[in-house]
């Protein structure tokens, strides 16, 4: 759509929280509910995205834009949605699933994600089991229920984070470590990555899978971004 405003701005309410406004006007979610942000300098940098817009409006280049909105109309409206598939993350983390026939690539795994592994472990006391191959392997029974109660405990714009981490890494472990800034979003998308960069190093570049990768550090970053500028205070 081509953009219907001249100016795109950020705005204390008396409820304490921070509005987007577009000419004044306060900016509507696509579900129509109000953009309102726990601190001024999210909304800042929604506002922002905004200005930056030119002739056409591109949602693609607000990142920031649609996590609030994400957050605001889908998490807050049901947090089952995103905590649901954080905690099925956790019977599947891709730091559990080594390589069984690569030494060199094994060894890799285990410097880049045990580390992690132990970690958790230590932050959330629970231990993922680590298997090699593809086969399915069980992992602790009290693993469910501590992801859920995790989840509890983060507000709606931190959890829509972390399942955006987790959904882009396919890990659990690495989405609570980007929450919790054990690791930023380079080494997020790295260690995510680690097989596929593994293969890339043997066999040489693809165009394609480049390109994918380009796009997954990129949502990782504006989610760094994001739990960023949630910790500004208002």
């Amino acid at each position: 759509m081509k953009r219907f405003y001249k100016t795109a701005t950020a705005q204390a309410e008396a409820d304490g929280t921070i509005s987007v406004r577009l000419d004044g006007r306060a900016m509507k979610t696509p579900a129509k509910a109000d953009m309102r942000l726990p601190s001024m300098a999210l909304a800042e940098a929604i506002a922002a995205e905004w200005e930056a817009q030119q002739g056409e409006v591109k949602p693609a280049e607000m990142p920031l834009t649609r996590l609030a909105a994400t957050a605001i109309d889908r998490v807050g409206a049901d947090r089952s949605f995103a905590t649901d598939e954080i905690v099925r993350y956790g019977d599947t983390d891709l730091l559990s699933y080594r390589a069984g026939d690569q030494e060199d690539l094994n060894a890799k795994q285990v410097a880049a994600w045990q580390p992690l592994l132990d970690w958790f472990r230590d932050r959330f006391d629970v231990q993922l089991a680590v298997t090699t191959g593809i086969m399915a392997v069980p992992q602790p029974e009290e693993l469910k229920p501590r992801l859920h109660k995790i989840c509890a405990a983060y507000d709606v714009f931190h959890l829509t984070a972390l399942h955006a981490a987790t959904s882009n890494t396919g890990s659990v472990v690495l989405g609570l470590a980007l929450l919790e800034g054990r690791v930023d979003a380079v080494t997020a998308s790295e260690t995510s990555l680690l097989d596929e960069l593994h293969q890339t190093s043997l066999w040489g570049e693809d165009a394609e899978a480049a390109h994918r990768r380009a796009n997954l550090a990129a949502d990782l970053q504006a989610t760094a971004r994001f739990l960023a500028l949630l910790k500004v205070a208002a």
